[in-house]
């Protein structure tokens, strides 16, 4: 088999074999096949597509590429959730504690933020001395013990993918849905859990600009998970303003603790019960989201939901003091109140626009190399249609160095007014629960 017949064939829109994808990935890997044949390939995918047939091939031949967490002293069923990402995108830190204090095992691994949307490690690691690598042993003996865990991705796991997506990153072939949908679903089948929930995000702040598109990912994923046999399901979420108040590391951990002692902003907290309620009903704890809902409020309203952070964060070295009093957290130097230029109804809030300006205040990465300043950000105090007065603050943003006029016009630039109300999208869009 010669790798030019491969690209030859995807060019003229045909499906590959199974054996064709997995000599494409075990050649790659292998160091058989060169970047620029590969990176001719995937054009061709970004051009030509893949049938869900042969997506959930490039998937098992991803995860064949490396080692799989084996989760199987784990007792119970074993859920885990993932986001496609976005700004102010905390959910993890609420979601996890509360279905955890209702009895489902969460053993998720979880990555790094990259460019304007953050990293769960990263918010976690705001916490002193909080640690997020794990031997596999001791991962299994604190689900176990508390029901969670969140620690970071193993580089035994699908190394396929980091090769492929270094490669798709530097020749402008992230955006194709196969190839999207193979790597989340790769490292998601890697880490071993039994049930996937999946918050695929549309609009300004997300890679799907488009609600079709995420609910065409979120079809893929779910067929991926359809073939190995797993219960995958997902909620379309708008990404076009932020999700909460906060963008910003510590900033966002403390929403994630306001959310868990029921204090949390109103869109963030409804998606975490969205999302909390499918994911009991996954772990067969609940069997209709009435059930669910109450179950998660309840361990919100006893102080369980918010007892099971602090429990993680002592099992991983974190200082729990930080969280039971968030001023003791890691603060900037600076908080400038922004005021209103104009006067009217915000008619949107940028998402992307915003996470670039909170990542150049520190609290994201350009590149991974960028160190990250884990107090840095911006809190909103506005959101899309409140109605605003001229000189009404519309966020704090926390700094620890001047604002210079350039991020102020960009900062203004993000957000819109209208001399009419307006009305939010809806947060959830949509439920998949099945592959349709």
């Amino acid at each position: 088999m010669r790798f030019v017949e491969l690209i030859e064939k995807k060019k003229a829109g045909k499906s590959f074999t199974k054996a064709e994808i997995d000599f494409w990935i075990e050649g790659y890997c292998k160091g058989d096949i060169p970047d620029y044949q590969v990176s001719a390939l995937c054009m061709a995918i970004c051009f030509q597509g893949m049938d869900r047939q042969e997506t959930a091939w490039l998937c098992e031949a991803m995860l064949n590429s490396g080692s799989r967490m084996d989760l199987s002293d784990i007792s119970g069923c074993i859920c885990d959730k993932h986001s496609t990402g976005g700004v102010g995108d905390k959910t993890s830190l609420a979601l996890a504690p509360m279905v955890a204090a209702c009895g489902a095992k969460v053993a998720k691994m979880s990555g790094r933020g990259l460019g304007h949307t953050g990293g769960t490690l990263d918010k976690l690691e705001s916490i002193s001395d909080f640690k997020i690598v794990q031997k596999e042993a001791d991962f299994i003996k604190q689900v176990n013990e508390i029901n969670l865990a969140i620690i970071g991705q193993s580089k035994k796991l699908v190394p396929a993918d980091r090769l492929l997506y270094g490669l798709r990153d530097v020749t402008a072939t992230v955006d194709s849905i196969p190839l999207i949908a193979s790597s989340i679903m790769s490292k998601k089948l890697a880490s071993g859990a039994d049930t996937i929930l999946l918050d695929v995000k549309y609009g300004k702040g997300a890679f799907m600009l488009t609600l079709e598109k995420a609910q065409e990912l979120a079809k893929t994923m779910i067929s991926i998970g359809a073939h190995f046999h797993k219960d995958t399901r997902a909620v379309i979420t708008s990404m076009n303003q932020p999700l909460g108040r906060a963008i910003g590391n510590v900033l966002e951990l403390k929403e994630a603790i306001d959310t868990l002692q029921g204090k949390g902003p109103k869109d963030f907290t409804q998606l975490c019960m969205e999302m909390g309620s499918i994911m009991l009903m996954q772990a067969n704890i609940a069997q209709d989201k009435k059930t669910s809902s109450e179950m998660l409020h309840g361990a919100i309203s006893s102080g369980k939901a918010f007892e099971k952070l602090k429990e993680m964060c002592a099992y991983q070295g974190g200082d729990v003091k930080q969280l039971e009093n968030p001023n003791l957290l890691p603060k900037a130097k600076h908080i400038i109140p922004m005021p209103s230029l104009h006067e009217g109804y915000i008619k949107g809030l940028h998402a992307q626009q915003l996470g670039i300006a909170a990542m150049r205040l520190g609290a994201g990465r350009a590149t991974k190399q960028d160190q990250i300043n884990h107090a840095v950000g911006i809190v909103l105090q506005h959101k899309t249609g409140d109605y605003v007065k001229q000189g009404d603050c519309l966020a704090f943003i926390h700094t620890d160095s001047e604002l210079s006029e350039e991020w102020k016009h960009d900062f203004y630039e993000a957000i819109s007014y209208s001399k009419e109300s307006v009305e939010p999208d809806t947060l959830i869009a949509k439920t998949i629960d099945s592959n349709e």
